[in-house]
């Protein structure tokens, strides 16, 4: 079995495949200044609650976007699962070509969900991921990542707004019946739910013109919250990011 790990700024993605079936899969929040032993227990317990013997993992893949964390679970794969994982990054066979700038700076996950978009649903396509940050991601008829643009997050701006707005607060993020609010919590609804709605419809405009017709992929705690007051979005694949990690551990193995 395959234990495959998206590691990102604000939440840990864990899933775990046999061959192509997805038997489990975890969400866990990323807490920077935890050791490989605090993750690692954690680990065991969340396999041990799901069925899954700890000796049966004989392969690891791994994403990450937070740099002191990489250590970390590299260290994990190896004293609790005895196993070498694949960390996305040089070196490592990922079958897309980067076709910008500065290759060095296109994040792990962004190559993963790329290669899953494009082997899974074809391209041209654009990949959008709802997580920190809503970041879309452009991919070629060729299955070549293009580039793409990055938004803030739709939490990271309600956090920033009742940060800075002392009368305004946390509200749950659910699409409201109405686009004119009658209350504080329906209009910030509005404007975040209908509003970052409005934000993708824009860009994926914006990079249609550029890309010409694709199909578009939308993953990320968010993505069912958002691809319903939208008419752009065509699939929802909560798990693209796993299952792109499958697809370059298969690549490397």
């Amino acid at each position: 079995m395959l234990l495959t790990l998206d590691i990102s700024n604000t939440s840990i993605k864990a899933g775990v495949f046999r061959g192509d079936e997805l038997l489990a899969h975890w969400r866990i929040a990323t807490e920077r200044h935890k050791l490989a032993d605090d993750y690692g227990m954690l680990l065991l317990n969340l396999l041990q609650a799901s069925g899954i013997p700890a000796s049966e993992i004989n392969g690891v893949s791994v994403s990450c976007v937070v740099p002191p964390l990489r250590s970390v679970f590299e260290e994990l794969a190896r004293k609790y699962l005895h196993r070498a994982p694949v960390i996305v990054g040089p070196g490592i066979k990922t079958g897309v070509k980067l076709a910008v700038d500065n290759p060095r700076e296109v994040g792990a996950d962004r190559v993963v969900n790329s290669l899953a978009t494009y082997r899974l649903y074809g391209g041209p396509a654009i990949a959008i991921a709802f997580g920190t940050a809503t970041v879309f991601d452009c991919i070629s008829a060729q299955g070549d990542y293009l580039g793409g643009a990055i938004a803030p997050g739709v939490v990271t701006s309600l956090e920033s707004l009742t940060r800075s707005a002392a009368q305004l607060f946390q509200v749950e993020l659910v699409h409201p019946s109405r686009a004119i609010g009658k209350s504080t919590v329906t209009t910030m609804q509005s404007g975040l739910v209908l509003g970052f709605a409005g934000l993708v419809e824009g860009l994926v405009k914006r990079l249609k013109a550029e890309l010409g017709p694709a199909k578009v992929i939308a993953t990320g705690g968010l993505a069912e919250v958002i691809a319903p007051v939208t008419d752009v979005i065509d699939v929802v694949d909560l798990q693209l990011t796993l299952k792109g990690l499958k697809l370059i551990y298969d690549l490397n193995a």
